[in-house]
C-alpha cells in the first residue's frame, strides 16, 4: 500500500486511476481566482484543496470549528474571520485566553500599537527599551500595556467582582462578552468594529472555548486580584475542564443532526484540547460519537520528532480522532498569510 492510499486524490484522479469529473467551484472572488490558477501545485495546492473540502462539507450540512493558537487576533485575522462567522461558515470558536483578550485589545487600543519591522536585529537592550515604554512585544508588533491590557483590566475587575458577590461563576469568554455587551468599551474602539470576530461571534451566537486561559494576561490579572483578596472565591471563573465537560454536550447535540470538522490554526492547547473530545467520549464514557468529519491544519512545526503540532493527520487516526477516510489536509505554512486566504476563497473575495 502506498503511503498515499486512502487519500482520496492523488494526482487530481482518484485511488483506483480514472479521472475524476471536476467539482462545481464555489463563487469565486478575485482572490479565489487567483488561487485556482496559480495555487496548482504542492503545499500551495494543498490550501486551495483545503478550501474547497471546506465549501462542500458546509453545503452538506456540516459544521466548522476553527482553532486559533499563536497570536492571530494581533495579527488582525478578525478582519476576515469575522466576516466568517457572519456567513455562517464558521460556528464554533477554540481559542487560547491570548487570542480571546487581544482581539479586544486590537478593539480599543490599536492606534497605539507600535510596530517593528526590522525586530529580527534587535537588541537586548532595544528590548530592555520596549518594556521600559510598557510596550509587550509580539514578534513586529508591540502592544501598548495602558491602552490595551490596562483598560480592558478595569472594566474585568468591574465583572468578576459583581459576579463574585452574587456567587455567580462564568467562563472566561462570557466574562469578556458582558463588558463588550455592556456597551462601555464603545467609546474607545479604534478599528471598524465588523473586524473583531469576538463582536461577531456574541452578535451571531458562536459558542467560545478557552483552554488553559490561566495562563494569558487576564488570566494573571485575574490570578493576582485573587491573591489581593479583590476577589473571594477563585472558582468564580470556570475552569477548563467545565469547558470539556460543556464541549462534551456541545459535540453530541451537534452531531446528533450535522457533522462537525475542524479547521485548526496553530498547534498547542487550542487543538489538542478540543480534538480530545471524541476520544474521551468513545473510550472513558463509552458514549457513541462520530469522529471530527473534516480536519485541516495550518502549521509551521517541523512534521514530527515527538511534535504535536508537526504530527501528520494520519496519526490521529490512532487516537481515535479521524476517521481513514476523513478529508484531511496539513497546510505547511505561516497562518498569518494562509488563514485569509483560505477565508477569502470561501467568501468569494
Amino acid at each position: 500500500m502506498t503511503e498515499n492510499a486512502g487519500l482520496g486524490m492523488i494526482s487530481g484522479k482518484p485511488a483506483g486511476g480514472a479521472s475524476a469529473p471536476p467539482k462545481p467551484l464555489p463563487a469565486l472572488g478575485p482572490v479565489g481566482e487567483f488561487m485556482e490558477r496559480h495555487y496548482r501545485h504542492f503545499n500551495a495546492a494543498t490550501v486551495v484543496d483545503a478550501a474547497r473540502a471546506w465549501g462542500e462539507f458546509l453545503d452538506k450540512g456540516g459544521r466548522m470549528m476553527v482553532t486559533l493558537a499563536g497570536a492571530m487576533s494581533t495579527a488582525e485575522l478578525g478582519i476576515s474571520l469575522a466576516e466568517m462567522i457572519r456567513r455562517d461558515k464558521v460556528h464554533l470558536i477554540t481559542c487560547t485566553g491570548a487570542n480571546l483578550e487581544e482581539d479586544v485589545f486590537n478593539l480599543v487600543a490599536h492606534d497605539h500599537y507600535v510596530r517593528v519591522p526590522e525586530y529580527r536585529y534587535l537588541t537586548a537592550e532595544d528590548e530592555a527599551d520596549l518594556f521600559a515604554r510598557h510596550l509587550n512585544r509580539v514578534t513586529d508588533t508591540c502592544i501598548p500595556e495602558e491602552e490595551a491590557m490596562r483598560r480592558i483590566e478595569k472594566e474585568m475587575l468591574r465583572v468578576w467582582q459583581d459576579a463574585d458577590s452574587r456567587g455567580e461563576r462564568c467562563f472566561p469568554h462570557e466574562f469578556i462578552q458582558k463588558v463588550l455587551a455592556s456597551g462601555n468599551l464603545k467609546k474607545s474602539y479604534q478599528i471598524d468594529p465588523r473586524n473583531s470576530w469576538m463582536l461577531a461571534a456574541l452578535e451571531k451566537k458562536v459558542p467560545i472555548v478557552v483552554p488553559g486561559w490561566e495562563d494569558s494576561t487576564l488570566g494573571n490579572m485575574y490570578a493576582a486580584a485573587v491573591i489581593q483578596g479583590q476577589i473571594k472565591n477563585p472558582h468564580t471563573v470556570r475552569s477548563g475542564v467545565e469547558y470539556m465537560t460543556w464541549l462534551a454536550d456541545h459535540y453530541l447535540e451537534t452531531t446528533r443532526s450535522n457533522p462537525l470538522g475542524m479547521f485548526q490554526i496553530g498547534g498547542g492547547i487550542a487543538g489538542d484540547f478540543p480534538i480530545c473530545v471524541v476520544p474521551m467520549l468513545e473510550q472513558d464514557l463509552k458514549v457513541e460519537a462520530p469522529l471530527w468529519a473534516y480536519f485541516c491544519q495550518i502549521s509551521d512545526s517541523t512534521t514530527s520528532y515527538g511534535s504535536y503540532s508537526g504530527a501528520v493527520p494520519n496519526e490521529k487516526i490512532t487516537w481515535g480522532k479521524l476517521a481513514v477516510d476523513t478529508p484531511k489536509f496539513m497546510i505547511e505554512s505561516d497562518a498569518t498569510i494562509v488563514a485569509p486566504l483560505v477565508f477569502a476563497y470561501l467568501l468569494g473575495w
